[in-house]
């Protein structure tokens, strides 16, 4: 059984990390107050950092300084950059971290994986600290590549990434389908452009990634099997499936 959309075969799969695969939101809100603490600076709820992810570290930390009303010289925000990757590589490195799985990632990239489709993580986040992210839940060994936001020139929202890593991967654009929780990650495959899917559960910088305009949606990543129609026929209209006409 081959993968398709919407009758087309597929060769790839890009998915997004934070939100879509990982929820990392306390790594990220732990490494992110602990860079503002050494520098003296307010920090910020844990509940309210989880609503300014999306747009890579360095959007994250200006987010942060603009809640707060903080108005900093750029040394400065790079001093905050700095130490954020810092803190992020130290929790990761003493067991600190509590990045896991969503509910049927781990499934549905061996899934792909196993119906030959090649499988690509394309986030905002350092690819580093990705690739520990994704090592740490147990998810890196299902993927064939890590693009990060220091990969390219341009993060997502703009389509470099994506392009990235089909050039990588050896796969055309228009054969490739991208997952996510966020509008960065639709306005990144329109510009590609490819079909793209999303999760309801994710950041989407504080907003419901239910009304995003993507191609489908699916409750959990364990449902994508169905909709890329690599399961049995009988079942195609699972509960909680959306396919959206393009």
């Amino acid at each position: 059984m081959r993968a398709h959309w919407l009758g087309k075969p597929l060769q790839a799969v890009l998915w997004d990390l934070d939100g879509t695969l990982l929820d990392t939101a306390q790594d990220i809100a732990l490494a992110l107050n602990r860079s503002f603490r050494d520098l003296g600076l307010p920090t910020v709820a844990a509940d309210v950092v989880r609503t300014l992810i999306g747009r890579g570290s360095p959007i994250l930390i200006e987010r942060a300084l603009a809640l707060n009303g903080i108005s900093v010289h750029e040394a400065t925000r790079e001093a905050l950059f700095i130490r954020f990757v810092f803190h992020y590589e130290t929790l990761q490195e003493e067991g600190e971290s509590t990045a896991t799985a969503y509910d049927g990632a781990a499934e549905s990239l061996e899934c792909l994986r196993s119906a030959g489709l090649q499988l690509a993580c394309v986030t905002n986040k350092q690819r580093l600290l990705a690739e520990r992210s994704l090592e740490h839940a147990g998810l890196l060994r299902h993927l064939h590549l890590v693009v990060g936001g220091d990969s390219c020139a341009r993060r997502k929202p703009a389509p470099d990434p994506l392009w990235h890593a089909c050039r990588e991967l050896g796969v055309a654009v228009d054969a490739t389908l991208m997952v996510g929780d966020s509008l960065n990650d639709v306005l990144a495959a329109r510009a590609a452009p490819m079909p793209v899917v999303c999760v309801p559960y994710g950041y989407n910088e504080g907003n419901d990634p239910r009304l995003l305009d993507c191609d489908g949606r699916v409750e959990t990543l364990a449902e994508l099997s169905t909709l890329l129609g690599l399961t049995a026929a009988g079942n195609s209209r699972i509960p909680g499936l959306v396919e959206i006409p393009v």
